[in-house]
């Protein structure tokens, strides 16, 4: 037998050990044998999804089999996460990628961009980042900003540049598409308007007397997030370097791009209004009570109406449908550990061993369980709906002061975004791509967790003690 059918045995036997292993133990109290066992089936897929003895897809298709085979869930339930809006906005946005790629117009923007920003791979990484931070505060969500709009444009760039998924992906390809990402999660906790979920916080923060306004959380937030923004980026750089650093003469080879492609072409010009009357609808959704995966239909359709995109376009469009797959059973598991009362009694036990000490010290510990709990969620909203006022409440009546912990833990409720390729929306569009390994994304995830963190309880808290908050 060959070392990979080995090494791919092996992590078949290291899943289905730990979820056995899981699946026997006796559920703790306040949780039901289902419960136990949903969070067995869980972990097996999680493991497998990270070793990949066979691919993503496959894996989760043997999870989501588990889990109604051995009737922890019904059919219908195990099938659910298939019909969340999140997951089918995901498949949307790489649909749309593709209406860039096919018209020329992701090239033709990667080959402007390149024009201004391309005399080196670090300054095309703040660009993006720039471009996303202009963004966020008239787009509330993060997957329709970072994964419809940022995404296309950053695979057109890298291609631009002969980096590939499968061919010289650390090129440039792996950095961008991490840059942008790990960018993202960064601004959308810097404003109440850039991420779906925040408008839910700041509701329930008012619920328990602390009321957080666009302005305050704007402020609060624009220090330690700005630096966390300075930062990632060089992080990166040093540590995820991409081949090609230097490109002194990526104006003039964009500039002959850009002349040998001539003037924009009528599919150039559909692709443009059709796009503009994407991002405006989802701009002006909250206003007019249209859902961000709702106005990505409305998008597609266009797309497909104007013949920019075909039905064969859409069907094989196989980054879409493999992400579907894992994505939406992902979804469905995290969403049943917390109605099975896997989160409420996480939250219990916290409360239990955080009891007596120093408000301080109780707040970082809060606050990090809060996190990092989020290895086991593939939602925000779906974590911030089941923790985030039990964490609040909790840290209030601990003596921390009650703006420093509405505020501390929804910017964390964003940051969290960045561990997993299943954290958050963007995260299986840019891990779809295949410019980045799992090993890698997991790794570099952790690392710049950590370094957000320390960022904001250190430059954060010295900024909010200037503000008054404390």
């Amino acid at each position: 037998m060959s070392r990979v059918f080995i090494k791919k045995l092996l992590s078949f036997a290291v899943s289905i050990i730990i979820g056995l292993v899981i699946w026997s133990l006796p559920p703790p109290e306040g949780i039901t044998t289902q419960g136990m066992h949903m969070f067995a089936i869980f972990v097996f897929t999680i493991i497998g999804v990270i070793l990949r003895p066979v691919p993503i897809g496959t894996f989760a298709f043997i999870g989501l089999v588990l889990t109604t085979a051995s009737k922890t869930l019904t059919f219908e339930q195990a099938f659910s996460g298939f019909v969340h809006p999140i997951v089918w906005l995901i498949v949307i946005a790489f649909f749309i990628s593709r209406g860039f790629i096919k018209t020329g117009l992701g090239e033709r923007i990667a080959y402007v961009i390149m024009r201004y920003l391309g005399r080196s791979t670090l300054g095309m990484g703040y660009g993006m980042v720039l471009t996303d931070l202009i963004l966020a505060p008239a787009i509330p969500s993060v997957t329709a900003r970072a994964g419809g709009i940022i995404y296309p444009i950053v695979n057109s760039l890298s291609r631009a540049f002969g980096s590939e998924p499968y061919s010289h992906p650390r090129r440039l390809g792996s950095y961008l598409m991490k840059v942008t990402f790990q960018g993202s999660v960064i601004t959308s906790g810097m404003f109440l308007t850039s991420m779906a979920g925040n408008p839910l916080i700041a509701d329930i923060a008012k619920g328990v007397g602390v009321n957080i306004t666009w302005g305050g959380w704007a402020l609060a937030a624009s220090v330690p997030g700005l630096v966390c923004l300075l930062l990632i980026p060089l992080f990166l750089y040093k540590v995820y370097p991409p081949e090609v650093k230097e490109t002194p003469d990526a104006k003039s080879f964009a500039m002959s791009k850009l002349k040998e492609m001539g003037p924009i072409h009528h599919q150039e010009w559909i692709m443009i209004f059709s796009f503009i009357f994407l991002v405006t609808l989802w701009i002006l959704g909250p206003y007019i009570e249209m859902k961000a995966v709702t106005a990505a239909l409305i998008g597609l359709v266009i797309l497909l109406l104007t013949a920019v995109l075909s039905w064969d376009d859409v069907t094989k469009e196989k980054g879409a449908w493999s992400t579907l797959m894992w994505f939406a059973t992902l979804i469905m598991m995290a969403t049943y550990l917390n109605k099975l009362g896997l989160t409420t009694w996480f939250s219990g036990w916290v409360q239990g061993n955080v009891q007596g000490l120093h408000w301080a010290s109780a707040f970082v510990v809060i606050s990090l369980l809060y996190y990092f709990s989020h290895y086991f969620f593939a939602s925000i909203v779906a974590h911030i709906g089941s923790m985030y006022s039990a964490f609040l409440v909790l840290s209030i009546a601990l003596g921390v002061p009650s703006m420093v912990a509405a505020l501390t833990l929804a910017f964390f409720s964003n940051l969290m975004g960045g561990l997993t390729h299943y954290a958050c929306g963007p995260a299986p569009i840019y891990f779809g791509s295949g410019y980045v390994k799992i090993t890698d994304w997991w790794k570099l995830g952790l690392f710049i967790s950590i370094i957000n963190i320390t960022i904001y309880f250190t430059v954060g808290s010295a900024w909010w003690h200037l503000l008054g908050l404390f």
